[in-house]
C-alpha cells in the first residue's frame, strides 16, 4: 500500500490516504493487504496527524479479505458504524465533545425546516459543512433524523443545532430573514423542484390558507410508548 509521506521540518509523518468528507471528517479505504503491525503504527500516526488537523469523524471501511485488521483497528478506539456482505465499516469521533455521527439505519429520514414571520420572510441559513458548503446557496435548516425521532421533534432540533434558535425563545440575535420570493429566485431553488415547492408551500399557507399534516400524539395498545400520527387535524373535528 502507497502511504502519503508529510514532511514536517525535522521529521517525516506518514499517515494513510484518505479523503476529506463533507463534515469536516476524514474517510480510508484499505485496498491492499497489511501486516497488523504495520497498519498499527500507520494508523496510530494518522490518528495524531488527523487530531493536529481538528478532524471528526475517521471512518475506515474494510473489505472482507482485510478481516485481520478489525481487531487492530478497534484497539485503538474504533466502533462498528455498520457492516455489508464484502466489507466492515467503523468509525472514530475524535473531538471531547458528544459525538454526531448518526446511527445507520435501513434507511434515512431527511427533514427540512420552514420557518416564517408575518413579513413574509424566510429564516434561511448558510451551511459551514455538507455539500452546500462554500457555495453561497441559502437554504432552511434542515438535517437527517435520529433513530426513533419523531418529525417535528427533528425539525426543532436541527433549527437549534443549525442556528441556535430555541422555539421557547421570543427575542432572536443575529439572524436575518429574507423574502420568499428571494430565496425561490436562487438559481440553484429553480434548478431543483423540491426547494421550488417549499417556497409554494410557505407562500400557498399565506395567502391562501393552505394547512398541511399536524402531529396527533397516539398510545399503543402494545406499550406505554408515546407515538405520532400524522394527520388533517381541522378534517377530523379535533
Amino acid at each position: 500500500m502507497d502511504q502519503k509521506i508529510l514532511e514536517n521540518r525535522s521529521y517525516d509523518v506518514r499517515v494513510l490516504p484518505s479523503v476529506d468528507d463533507e463534515h469536516g471528517g476524514v474517510m480510508v479505504e484499505i485496498k491492499e493487504p497489511m501486516d497488523p503491525n504495520n497498519f498499527n503504527m500507520l494508523l496510530r500516526c494518522s490518528l495524531s496527524h488527523w487530531k493536529m488537523q481538528e478532524k471528526k469523524a475517521v471512518w475506515v471501511k474494510l473489505l472482507i479479505e482485510f478481516a485481520n485488521l478489525i481487531e487492530t483497528t478497534v484497539k485503538e478506539g474504533f466502533v462498528y458504524h455498520h457492516a455489508e456482505p464484502h466489507y466492515l465499516m467503523l468509525v472514530y469521533w475524535i473531538p471531547k465533545t458528544f459525538s454526531t455521527i448518526p446511527a445507520n439505519a435501513t434507511h434515512r429520514v431527511r427533514i427540512g425546516a420552514i420557518i416564517m414571520n408575518d413579513k413574509r420572510e424566510l429564516l434561511a441559513v448558510l451551511e459551514k459543512h455538507g455539500r452546500f458548503k462554500g457555495t453561497g446557496v441559502w437554504k432552511i435548516p434542515s438535517g437527517v433524523l435520529e433513530e426513533g425521532e419523531d418529525i417535528f421533534s427533528g425539525a426543532i432540533r436541527e433549527v437549534k443545532e443549525e442556528t441556535g434558535i430555541d422555539t421557547e425563545f421570543i427575542d432572536v440575535v443575529g439572524f436575518s430573514w429574507m423574502p420568499v420570493s428571494e430565496y425561490a429566485a436562487q438559481p440553484f431553488a429553480k434548478e431543483h423542484s423540491v426547494f421550488k415547492y417549499a417556497a409554494d408551500f410557505c407562500l400557498a399557507k399565506v395567502d391562501n390558507g393552505y394547512t398541511g399534516f399536524t402531529p396527533l400524539p397516539i398510545s399503543s395498545y402494545f406499550d406505554e410508548h408515546i407515538s405520532y400520527l400524522y394527520a388533517k387535524k381541522e378534517d377530523l373535528n379535533l
